[in-house]
């Protein structure tokens, strides 16, 4: 969907517009207890056979059906699922009737980004709870219909962002919990990733991961990056986005890669990449903290998401790992490793030792997982919601509009419609005891 107008005015007017309401807030309900949560699973290709095999692992969760366009993938995946001796799963050949189920009672949705909103929408009509793959949503109409059919349906659609379960960063937010970084003022965040002989590859992501470099010039891929910090700043649990402007640079690294690696007469020579090779933008919050985000994944350098988190006491950086502490003797880094003893995450120390054997993305899935089942089973509000899944997502869109008028400055959208600021003791069910504090 075109969502950059004719004019930059029209632009503007089509970022500031907010649809009404279709029910109440969903900040912080709690989902309903129940000791199995009964799981499908649609889209169990690359990204989804890893999740699949995480979730296996989580005491608690059942898989109950899989559903994917192609077929041995399917097929394979319900092999798993008996290997792991659970019953034998349901394999639906269309993903409507998996949502339609009633014995799934959570979608998870690990599909190709176009289909992310379809099938979690899908999800929440047929009364399930939908966790989707990042980026939720591609356009702030699908963002705001995320938002929509979670309220009217009451529903959650939380975002499967794996990143904010990271070790490092669940230390953090320890850290920033306890006072350590005093008051936060601004953070740095990132996808950086070479990414190009993947994007050019015949199979897997290949087939469609492409398709938006021709199509946008912008922040393809924000969460990764942008959700951790978010959390350090408690965005809708007392702050949130307000402003948003982004940058391109020329887009030359994937056209010369391809034409340096594909023979001369493959289809993929006559395409025109329109998206920058580094994309910068810089946010702004209603406490007036500040945020640059970048996206790269076409320059061959080191992956980083920088998770930098700034304060009036100290600072972290990743990256490796490391912080400055006001005060501190000399004006050196420290390493993480002298702070663990006492920030690390609960949730790290009870099953570290599990999520690192299993190893997606080193442990941060399983504990991604693990965390929503056990959220799921106690009846406790989701740490990361559909007003999260909307505004980590948005930069996508927000950022192609913002090149494409000059670098204009954008209004962020408020996607709780003024349910922000409420301290996350005051959100309903009690959200305080539950998103990624100090106890597990």
């Amino acid at each position: 969907m075109n969502e950059i107008g004719t004019t930059a005015q029209e632009a503007l007017e089509f970022v500031k517009a907010i649809p009404p309401a279709q029910g109440e807030t969903m900040r912080g309900v709690p989902l309903e207890p129940r000791d199995l949560v009964r799981v499908g699973f649609i889209g169990v290709g690359g990204r989804g056979s890893g999740q699949l095999g995480e979730m296996l692992a989580v005491e608690g969760a059942q898989v109950t059906a899989v559903s994917d366009v192609v077929e041995a993938h399917a097929l394979r995946a319900k092999e798993r699922v008996e290997q792991a001796g659970q019953p034998t799963p349901a394999v639906e050949p269309q993903w409507e009737r998996l949502c339609e189920r009633d014995d799934v009672d959570l979608v998870c949705v690990c599909s190709p980004w176009d289909w992310h909103v379809p099938h979690a929408v899908c999800a929440m009509e047929c009364s399930k709870h939908a966790a989707v793959e990042v980026p939720a949503a591609t356009t702030l109409t699908d963002c705001w219909r995320l938002v929509d059919t979670s309220e009217r349906m009451r529903k959650h659609c939380l975002i499967l962002e794996n990143c904010c379960y990271e070790y490092a960063e669940m230390l953090v937010l320890n850290m920033i919990r306890a006072g350590l970084l005093g008051t936060i003022t601004h953070g740095e965040a990132a996808y950086i990733h070479d990414l190009r002989s993947l994007l050019l590859a015949d199979g897997g992501e290949g087939l469609w991961r492409r398709e938006p470099h021709k199509l946008r010039n912008g922040n393809l891929y924000p969460t990764h990056g942008l959700g951790p910090v978010a959390r350090y700043m408690d965005i809708h649990t007392g702050d949130r986005f307000t402003q948003l402007v982004s940058m391109s640079s020329a887009s030359v690294s994937l056209g010369q890669y391809r034409d340096a690696t594909l023979p001369a007469d493959s289809p993929k020579r006559k395409e025109t990449y329109s998206c920058g090779d580094m994309n910068l933008s810089l946010m702004q919050t209603a406490l007036g903290r500040t945020i640059m985000l970048q996206h790269d994944v076409a320059t061959p350098r080191p992956d980083s998401r920088i998770n930098l988190i700034q304060g009036t006491k100290g600072t972290f950086c990743d990256y490796p790992p490391r912080l400055f502490i006001d005060g501190q003797t000399g004006h050196d880094w420290q390493p993480l490793d002298a702070f663990k003893a006492e920030y690390e995450h609960p949730i790290w120390k009870e099953q570290g030792e599990l999520a690192r054997k299993l190893g997606g993305h080193g442990g941060m899935d399983f504990i991604m997982n693990y965390r929503l089942i056990q959220l799921y089973r106690q009846g406790q509000p989701p740490d990361m919601d559909a007003y999260d899944a909307a505004a980590w997502s948005a930069p996508v869109p927000l950022s192609d509009i913002s090149v494409a008028w000059g670098n204009l400055p954008l209004p962020f959208p408020d996607f709780t419609r003024d349910h922000w600021q409420e301290p996350l003791a005051a959100a309903a069910g009690g959200r305080a005891a539950t998103a990624l504090r100090c106890s597990p």
